[in-house]
Formats: C-alpha cells, sequence, structure tokens
C-alpha cells in the first residue's frame, strides 16, 4: 500500500455533483486529478462544474492565481485505463451495488496491485464492493459530504478485510484535503444516513400528515436544534431521488422505521427532485 507522501495522482470515478466535487477539492489540495466518466458530455459537465467552484473561490478561499493551478491539475476522460496513473482512486458513480462492483472490478485490473481503492457510497456495503476485487484489503469507503468542496466532513467506512493501514490512508489522506473525519463500521447507513434519513423521512411524513406547513417544519428544526437547514430544504438540495433511495436501502436492511414516506415517493414519481429540477418542497 502506497503511504500518503508517495500519492501524486488521485483517480476519481464519476464526473457528477460528488465526483467533480471530490476532483475539485483534491486538485485544490495539490493533486493532479483524472476525472472519468462514461461519455465525454458528463466529463464535460463535470469540469464546467470545478470552473465555477474554482471561480467562486477565487479571490475568496484562493488566490486567483491557486485556483488556475487548480483547474490545470484536473484532466477529464472517458478510458478507465488512464487511471492505471492513479497512486489512490476515489468512485463516485450512482448508488446501485451492482454498478459499483463492475466498476471495482474494472479499477482492480487497470491499477497497480497496491493502489487503495475507495468508494464515496452513502449507504452501501463496503464489504460487497470490495469483494469484487482481488483486493478486499485496500477497499475502504471515503464518504464525503455534499457539497464537497463547502463541506468539512468525511465519513471513513471500514469493510470486513479493510485492513488497518488502509483505514489511516483514508483519514490521512481526507485530512490532506482540509476535510474532518469520523469512522464508521460497515453497517447500513453508516453513521451519518443511518441517522439523517429517518430525520428527512420523519419530516416529510409530517408535512404529508398536515402536523404543519412546510416553511413551520423547516422553521421549527432550524431554531429548535439550530441545523442551517430544515429537513424539507435539505432533503431538496441532496436530491429527493438520492434521500428515496437511500431510505429504500436503510428499509430493506432494517425494517418499518425506516419505511420511505409515502410524500417523498410521490415527489420522485412526479420528477420533482429537489433544487436540481427546479421544484421539490421548494421552488428553485
Amino acid at each position: 500500500m502506497r503511504e500518503l507522501e508517495a500519492i501524486e495522482t488521485v483517480g476519481v470515478v464519476g464526473a457528477g455533483t460528488m465526483g467533480s466535487g471530490i476532483a475539485q477539492v483534491a486538485a485544490t489540495a495539490g493533486y493532479d486529478v483524472v476525472m472519468r466518466d462514461v461519455e465525454a458530455s458528463y466529463v464535460e459537465d463535470g469540469l464546467e462544474r470545478i470552473e465555477s467552484g474554482l471561480d467562486r473561490a477565487a479571490g475568496d478561499d484562493l488566490t486567483p492565481a491557486e485556483a488556475d493551478a487548480a483547474r490545470d491539475r484536473v484532466e477529464g476522460v472517458t478510458d478507465l485505463a488512464a487511471l492505471s496513473t492513479a497512486d489512490v482512486v476515489v468512485e463516485a458513480v450512482v448508488e446501485d451495488t451492482d454498478v459499483k462492483r463492475d466498476v471495482f472490478a474494472d479499477l482492480d485490473a487497470v491499477t497497480d496491485d497496491d493502489v487503495v481503492l475507495a468508494t464515496n457510497t452513502s449507504t452501501l456495503s463496503i464489504t460487497t464492493i470490495a469483494a469484487a476485487t482481488d483486493r478486499p484489503e485496500l477497499v475502504v469507503g471515503v464518504h464525503f459530504m455534499n457539497p464537497v468542496p463547502v463541506m468539512t466532513g468525511v465519513e471513513v467506512v471500514i469493510g470486513e478485510r479493510t485492513a488497518p493501514g488502509t483505514v489511516a490512508l483514508a483519514h490521512a489522506f481526507a485530512e490532506s484535503l482540509g476535510k474532518e473525519t469520523w469512522e464508521s463500521d460497515d453497517k447500513p447507513g453508516f453513521v451519518s444516513n443511518r441517522i439523517l434519513m429517518p430525520w428527512i423521512n420523519e419530516g416529510v411524513r409530517a408535512l404529508d400528515e398536515g402536523v404543519a406547513s412546510r416553511d413551520d417544519i423547516d422553521r421549527g428544526m432550524k431554531l429548535g436544534t439550530n441545523v442551517p437547514m430544515g429537513p424539507l430544504e435539505l432533503a431538496d438540495h441532496i436530491g429527493l431521488d438520492v434521500c428515496l433511495d437511500a431510505t429504500e436501502t436503510l428499509h430493506e436492511e432494517l425494517g418499518d422505521r425506516y419505511k420511505p414516506a409515502y410524500l417523498l415517493k410521490r415527489k420522485v414519481a412526479a420528477g420533482e427532485l429537489g433544487k436540481k429540477t427546479g421544484r421539490g418542497f421548494y421552488e428553485y
């Protein structure tokens, strides 16, 4: 396994919101980044998100010269073989176990044997994903929070066969990006979503059952618990489809206490997914 000091190039699989955010913070931290997605249009969209993110950071968190240097460190590709030069890889594709296992099997084939392969999954089993490789001891969960450039937290998740050295590298790598970490065993939802998704789900139920208005549910939770967003606004920012997928995974694994609220399912079926579609519980 490579030590942190030997990591120069970070591979990122997935150029969506999470993948491009991870690529941005890695490049900002001084790493060369190879960001891969399956279609050139997805890669271009990811590069545009990075460009916009660095524009926002320039003159605030970064000097214009530092922002330009970070841009130059990111390469967008569609060929997975381009990740053969990576010293560590972070996967951030769709939350589907079969898709992730396919990605990890391919990464296992194209990367050097001592490269740590990390998954950004928020709910899925690290152990199951790792079993698709011949290096399960080098597979670990590195769950970034959304939006990655803004949120400081990273959840390190330990699979059944994840080696202690891999766990230590995951913490050190996240900290090198300016993040703070906590650790979780490989149980459904880990720490963050195991607690967060029921909170959001109960907020949706409260709205559906007429406990209070949308605004009062969010206002009550913000004023009552000192959080920056209430459950409905936060769900819109995460994506209602993402919330539903996570809640359904927890329901399947842990039973009826995680059963998705009817209104959440109805909103997703209507295509009202939150901020990314312009309408969820709020309009954008």
